[in-house]
């Protein structure tokens, strides 16, 4: 058995074959971007995550894999995607020789990033869903017609700036600006009031508090 790397996992080419189509699925059904941009992004935000909080190297990196391969599942079917890709993943991860109990750990972190029947189950899952409900911006919109929007465009479309700050041993803030001419902030929490408590359950797992701050006011 070796150290899988995220390096490793980034040149498969079945790997990238599984999230592009996961994305032309997506698109056909008028979802957001669920691409590249999209895992690579949630990727460093993991890892990102568990190195400012002082976890170990391996547990960063295996974050940064769970969250790179978290939406392979969408190249079946957006229904129970979470449950799919990692099944997918095991079989991607073993082929490249990851230990039994790393895969396990990567699995159960896919498994549960969904905010439909998700919950944290380790601190790769953790990070793994704070990383991937931060990412909500106009930029991952694929409607060219403002007129034709609905709540899901106008809520991404609204957001100008979003970021989450890891503020060790004290908190994690997702911090976004929204254009409230595009977007009252109520649609926001119509739309993403699940993913937010199943951040704040992440952020409880990794002993620390979440906070939500839209527009310079605290909301969670």
């Amino acid at each position: 058995m070796t150290k899988v790397t995220l390096h490793e996992i980034k040149s498969d080419s079945y790997v990238q074959g599984l999230i592009e189509a996961g994305n032309r699925h997506l698109a056909a059904i008028g979802y957001t971007e669920h691409g590249l941009r999209h895992v690579g992004l949630v990727s460093n935000i993991a890892s990102n995550i568990l190195e400012k909080m002082e976890h170990p190297e391996r547990e960063c990196e295996l974050a940064a894999i769970a969250a790179y391969l978290h939406d392979i599942g969408n190249s079946v079917n957006r229904v129970s995607h979470a449950q799919t890709g990692a099944i997918l993943a095991s079989g991607i991860l073993e082929r490249h020789g990851m230990p039994p109990e790393e895969i396990a750990s990567v699995m159960g972190a896919i498994g549960n990033h969904d905010e439909m029947d998700g919950n944290p189950v380790n601190n790769i899952s953790a990070a793994l869903i704070l990383a991937d409900k931060s990412d909500v911006h106009r930029s991952r919109v694929r409607n060219p017609d403002l007129a034709k929007f609905d709540i899901h465009d106008r809520v991404n479309y609204a957001v100008e700036r979003s970021f989450l700050r890891v503020y060790p041993k004290e908190r994690i803030a997702l911090e976004l600006t929204i254009d409230t001419e595009i977007c009252p902030v109520m649609e926001y929490f119509e739309i993403f009031l699940a993913r937010m408590l199943l951040c704040r359950k992440a952020a409880e797992f990794l002993l620390t508090k979440f906070e939500l701050k839209i527009n310079d006011v605290k909301l969670l």
